[in-house]
């Protein structure tokens, strides 16, 4: 008698037309992200370039909205490019989006700054970044969904980890072009007129995507749906309505916002906070941050691996949970390593400021028509711009603000109805006084590159980006396999681009001005954290696991 046992069915192997589709995809996507990424990368730079009519916390403020703005519009990119791409295909939708996004960052190359057009320049800078933010907006959905659903079953969470560090290798490609450029020129060429280098040279990389996406078929389960007869007209209206709408909700507020406060507190808001708060050096700064991309990436493609064995679910709420408890050490720890001057002089000589509580501001003003003109928010902003975390104490009412610093007191003064070199006077006086000030008490004006420890700064970084990469890497799949393929190009897109485009897109302008208004460097870490936990509980209730499931239908 005899029996025959039957092997298990052979995994999927990676063909050659598989790393076709997940080479030319990604490509193009990489260098969509370095265009859309040159103006986070160079945010300080470009606040002096073209917003320099205002005063710096305001400019700084502005220019980090004016990055928002993109993020902004990415919803509504989202929305007319995702139901073109479920209408009449992924490819032709994501080729239309490229050259979009590669024209307006050739275009930011060649803008006049504000010194030579005035107020023109940050409008025309603005419009650009919209441009960016709807080509964005329908980038990203239509290389998930084409590399998804060309992706055998067990294989997608691996696939689609490869768009997934495409933002990661975008910011990195971005970090190196800016440092090349930096280099070569020197720090004063480069800051005058050097920075236009990067987004000029995006037009060879724009030339290169179009030729790579034109060689491309459509996604076999699109070229089915169609033959078939089961397009939606109207894919928009489609997604919400009904049970759809409803599962769409679930995704933003239990996955998408919470992946999205992550991966921008890991990647981008670290390089704001080593560079605003923590006054280290540039080149310096984007050497930290690129060191820990390099070695973070490849776990993008880990975690899209490990959600085929255990599930997309866990692994994103997973990250969403340890982010949110682990930011304040990790950021304070980042703080002790990078700048360790500032954490003595804050335990030896607190900054304090003394002042009438009723005249102090919370200075955040994104259309700029107030004026912060009171003795406390004149000391306060000036503390902020300095990188020196301050407290707060309550003077008798309408006393003149004072700022206390060990054993200096330096007293503010009243700016309203200063103007011209009255106002210059004033202010050069009271910035070289609290200047004096703060360096007698061991307040650094910039960090001292000699002291930052590089392993352990990098090491910090680095566990921030693995955050990222365990909230990222299996979203994609994830979003996919939530929605039916004749709208799943717009039901996917819209969640992820307002989670990452707002909830994520508004971070670094929302935390700069929590730590403008309380004095406390670590205060803007309270919305990523509370955002990741609103996540952790929304998904956890009510998102299903889908690692498993049929994407053909």
């Amino acid at each position: 008698m005899s029996s025959t046992t039957a092997n298990p069915a052979p995994k999927p192997a990676l063909t050659k037309g598989h790393k076709k589709v997940i080479f030319a995809s990604s490509l193009g996507t990489v260098f969509e992200w370095y265009d859309f990424y040159l103006y986070g990368s160079l945010a300080i730079i470009l606040s002096r370039q073209f917003f320099s009519g205002v005063n710096p916390t305001t400019g700084m403020i502005f220019t980090l909205l004016a990055f928002a703005a993109g993020f902004f519009v990415r919803p509504f990119g989202a929305a007319f490019f995702g139901s073109l791409g479920d209408r009449i295909g992924r490819k032709y939708t994501f080729l239309i989006t490229i050259i979009i996004m590669g024209v307006s960052t050739f275009l930011v190359g060649v803008l006049p700054s504000y010194a030579t057009i005035g107020i023109a320049a940050p409008i025309m800078l603005i419009v650009l970044r919209l441009a960016q933010g709807l080509a964005m907006g329908g980038e990203y959905g239509g290389a998930a969904t084409y590399v998804a659903e060309h992706a055998p079953p067990g294989k997608r969470g691996l696939y689609t980890a490869f768009i997934q560090t495409t933002a990661t290798l975008g910011l990195f490609l971005s970090l190196a072009v800016i440092l090349l450029c930096r280099w070569l020129l020197g720090v004063e060429a480069f800051e005058d007129w050097g920075w236009r280098i990067p987004f000029l040279g995006s037009i060879v990389l724009l030339g290169v995507s179009v030729w790579i996406r034109l060689q491309l078929a459509e996604s076999p389960l699109f070229q089915q749906m169609k033959a078939e007869g089961k397009g939606s007209k109207q894919p928009f209206r489609d997604s919400v309505k009904g049970g759809n709408l409803k599962l769409m909700l679930l995704v933003l507020f239990g996955a998408t916002a919470g992946q999205a406060v992550v991966w921008y507190a890991g990647q981008f808001y670290a390089l704001f906070y080593l560079q605003s708060m923590l006054k280290v050096d540039l080149t310096v700064s984007y050497l930290l941050i690129a060191a820990a991309l390099l070695l973070g990436t490849p776990f993008f493609l880990f975690f899209g691996w490990l959600s085929d064995k255990i599930g997309r679910k866990k692994i994103i709420m997973a990250g969403c949970l340890i982010a949110a408890v682990s930011y304040f050490p990790i950021f304070k720890g980042i703080t002790h390593f990078a700048n360790p001057a500032i954490e003595e002089a804050v335990a030896n000589s607190p900054a304090v400021v003394v002042a009438d509580p009723n005249t102090c501001s919370f200075q955040f003003d994104p259309v700029g028509t107030r004026k912060f003109t009171s003795s406390c928010d004149v000391a306060t902003a000036a503390l902020a711009r300095a990188g020196v975390p301050y407290n707060v104490e309550p003077a008798p009412v309408g006393s003149l603000a004072q700022v206390r610093v060990g054993n200096n007191s330096v007293a503010s003064y009243e700016a309203e109805g200063l103007v011209g070199d009255a106002l210059k006077t004033q202010q050069g006086s009271f910035g070289t006084e609290l200047r004096g000030a703060l360096n007698a008490a061991g307040y650094p004006e910039k960090a001292d590159t000699d002291r930052i420890n590089m392993p352990m700064t990098i090491f910090l970084l680095w566990i921030l980006v693995i955050f990222v990469t365990m909230v990222y890497g299996p979203i994609a799949a994830y979003l996919v396999e939530l929605f039916p393929t004749r709208i799943r190009y717009t039901s996917m897109s819209l969640p992820y681009h307002i989670g990452n485009g707002w909830f994520g897109g508004f971070l670094p302008a929302i935390s700069f001005a929590l730590v403008a208004a309380t004095g406390n460097i670590y205060y803007g870490l309270w919305y990523p954290i509370g955002i990741a936990l609103m996540s952790l509980v929304i998904g956890t209730i009510f998102l299903r696991e889908t690692k498993d499931v049929d994407i053909t239908k």
